[in-house]
């Protein structure tokens, strides 16, 4: 994973068909996307990451932001198990 700022980052390929990613959001966590990946964060920064799958933080506790550091696991509940099972 390198980070890199870019002065053309405004610019946007014109999407052709064949250029769609497969992107999944899971839930209580980050959204993975099919690698490699650029994203442009909101200062401008540049993260590219050359992962076969990458997964982005949605929680923004990651010390890594934009990529996810699964930190998003401290703020699950603790699973307690049924009436049943006790």
């Amino acid at each position: 994973m390198t980070a890199r700022t870019e002065s053309d980052t405004d610019a946007v390929p014109e999407w052709n068909g064949q250029d769609a990613q497969v992107v999944r959001r899971v839930p209580g966590g980050p959204v993975l996307v099919r690698g490699p990946v650029r994203l442009t964060t909101d200062d401008g920064r540049e993260v590219v990451c050359d992962r076969f799958v990458v997964a982005v933080c949605r929680c923004r506790l990651s010390s890594i932001h934009p990529l996810c550091d699964t930190s998003h696991r401290a703020l699950r509940r603790p699973r307690t198990p049924p009436d049943a099972c006790r």
